[in-house]
């Protein structure tokens, strides 16, 4: 393995926080890079986007690309090889082409607990995990 995918949601540490130790002892066992990534979701209606600033978009992306940078700092050791991406659209859908694009050879990912309406609707990771391509670790947490 060269490349492995650990996607983030810095607003809950639950979503990570597992999944992070697999993903460094896979990391460290093949010597592989790790590609984090977190994503801005869209606002899924356009309707929506009138109500937010013309830059709002833009000042999100570079805010959560400050805070990613500093979540790599605060909890990815200095030995790992680590590159941060920061994506927009679709969680499940930017974590897919992401691990396509950076041609990624395993993304771990966390996963909760599933509710009712997991079953409904499907979380983020059962998609992933569906429609990947590459192999996936899920983490429950």
């Amino acid at each position: 393995m060269k490349n492995i995918l650990l996607p983030v949601d810095l607003a809950d540490s639950k979503s990570w926080s597992l999944a992070l130790n697999v993903a460094l002892d896979q990391v460290r066992q093949h010597g592989a890079t790790l590609h984090v990534v977190t994503v801005l979701p869209d606002f899924g209606m356009s309707v929506v986007s009138g109500y937010f600033g013309a830059d709002y978009e833009k000042l999100a992306l570079k805010g959560i690309g400050d805070d990613l940078q500093a979540w790599v700092a605060e909890n990815v050791p200095e030995d790992v090889q680590v590159r941060p991406h920061v994506l927009h659209g679709s969680i499940y859908d930017e974590i897919l082409r992401a691990a396509d694009k950076l041609d990624v050879d395993l993304i771990v990912i966390g996963s909760h607990r599933p509710e009712l309406k997991d079953y409904l609707l499907g979380p983020n990771a059962a998609r992933v995990v569906r429609h990947a391509r590459q192999s996936v670790y899920v983490v429950r947490g």
